[in-house]
């Protein structure tokens, strides 16, 4: 585990721990650095390093060290795991509904959004009658003041 990468099958593992995946960030609190070997064993080969060792240049220590490939191996492995198990509880969701409760599930979602719409749709049409009623009444209470303007100058 150095930073010159003179290994040809780095380690994942600390003293501190395994890293599993691509590492985040080191056991020191250190983030993680990308870095390219130039050792003769692994020539331009990708690495992540703990920043503090980079910037020490330390060397067979305990700090995170962990060749690109090997964690992108790891990542591919864990999400495809996760994959997995995502797609049984898709599977057991589908057991859990079977047709009818499926069926009826759906007609309550599309029952509920009908009735919104409709409330939507009503309360506008409420609001635009108010609106109305409004002018009406002013348009009727001119007139009655003009009428009764009109009788008491006759």
């Amino acid at each position: 585990m150095s930073n010159i990468s003179g290994a040809s099958s780095g380690s994942s593992t600390t003293r501190r721990g395994r890293v599993v995946g691509v590492p985040t960030v080191c056991w020191c609190g250190a983030e993680i650095v990308g870095k390219i070997s130039k050792s003769d064993p692994n020539p331009y080969r990708r690495y992540f390093r703990c920043a503090f060792a980079v910037s020490n240049k330390l060397m067979d220590d305990n700090h995170v060290f962990k060749w690109v490939d090997e964690a992108l191996l790891n990542e591919v492995d864990r999400l495809s795991s996760e994959a997995k198990r995502l797609e049984q509880m898709v599977r057991e969701s589908e057991i859990v509904f079977d047709g009818a409760e499926y069926e009826e599930m759906v007609f309550d979602k599309v029952l509920m959004r009908v009735e919104e719409e409709v409330f939507e749709k009503v309360e506008s049409v409420v609001s635009e009658s108010k609106r109305y009623m409004k002018k009406l009444m002013i348009v009727g209470i001119v007139v009655c003041m003009i009428v009764v303007g009109l009788e008491n100058f006759i």
